[in-house]
């Protein structure tokens, strides 16, 4: 929806930036959804989200900033280094999980946790983008009749326009998981409508998941919402099996290829005070 630049705010803390396209800007309907996305951001704190450092929704080019978190997404990272073993599944479920609390706890429901949307920092996992988020305690802005989200990454009541709760992001955090760890999604690929169907009706392919990892993530992936554990339940057994080494936060959760990754991500020596080219964002 937008582009996302590099800069710094007026204290030089390094953000993102993300300005909203202009065709999307004149729309009254998308500004109401991105002054959404701003007061959902700046609900929820946490080590694991990128916090809000400042917002225009009312400017001519509507706009928000995050704290900059240097690292590539888990899509970037897998399709580059391939899966990733269970020594790093471990953290980034153990991450994510307290990345959930944090967005639950502000009553919100991120809509959209997908690889592209959780960023590997040399500490742990950064879930961003809460374009499509939506706070529990208002009513939505989107249609019943408009599904909305990444038909690989949706959980079953979000493909049915069912009412959203915490536990459908506990669902596709179960799909991020099996993805990291397999590098696909459980439910395979095709066209979206076969993907969403597989997902409503039939199994995970669990298969190429580490076994001790395969349960959990198989009760994130019930059909229903009830029968998932919660956040703070995922957190318990994650660290029921698994500890951080000692060699953090000198090392990194990440496998070697992972991690030579972020050299690329990190802030250059200076970042100029004009804004960056449009033709050159950082993401979009």
């Amino acid at each position: 929806m937008g582009q996302v630049f590099l800069g710094r705010s007026p204290s030089g803390r390094a953000v993102a930036v993300k300005v909203v396209h202009e065709r999307l800007a004149r729309q009254a309907d998308f500004r109401r959804r991105f002054a959404q996305e701003v007061a959902s951001i700046r609900a929820v704190s946490g080590a694991f989200t990128a916090p809000l450092v400042g917002a225009g929704p009312e400017d001519d080019a509507p706009w928000l900033a995050t704290v900059y978190a240097p690292g590539p997404s888990l899509a970037e990272a897998v399709a580059e280094a391939g899966p990733f073993p269970l020594e790093s599944l471990w953290p980034l479920a153990a991450g994510l999980a307290e990345g959930l609390q944090d967005i639950h706890a502000a009553r919100v429901v991120h809509r959209d946790l997908k690889p592209a949307n959780v960023l590997l920092a040399a500490d742990g996992p950064r879930v961003i983008d809460f374009g499509i988020a939506r706070a529990l305690d208002h009513a939505s802005l989107t249609p019943d009749s408009v599904v909305i989200g990444t038909p690989r990454f949706m959980s079953p009541e979000q493909i049915g326009a069912d009412e959203l709760g915490p536990s459908s992001g506990v669902f596709t955090l179960g799909l991020v998981l099996a993805f990291a760890a397999t590098g696909q999604s459980p439910f395979g690929g095709g066209p979206p409508l076969a993907i969403l169907h597989r997902i409503l009706h039939d199994n995970a392919r669990l298969d190429g998941v580490p076994a001790p990892l395969r349960g959990l993530v198989a009760a994130c992936l019930a059909k229903e919402p009830a029968d998932r554990p919660t956040p703070p339940e995922v957190l318990r057994a994650v660290t029921a099996s698994w500890r951080p080494p000692e060699q953090w936060p000198s090392g990194t959760p990440w496998p070697a290829l992972v991690t030579e990754l972020l050299p690329r991500h990190r802030l250059p020596a200076r970042v100029p005070s004009q804004p960056m080219s449009p033709r050159r964002p950082v993401r979009s």
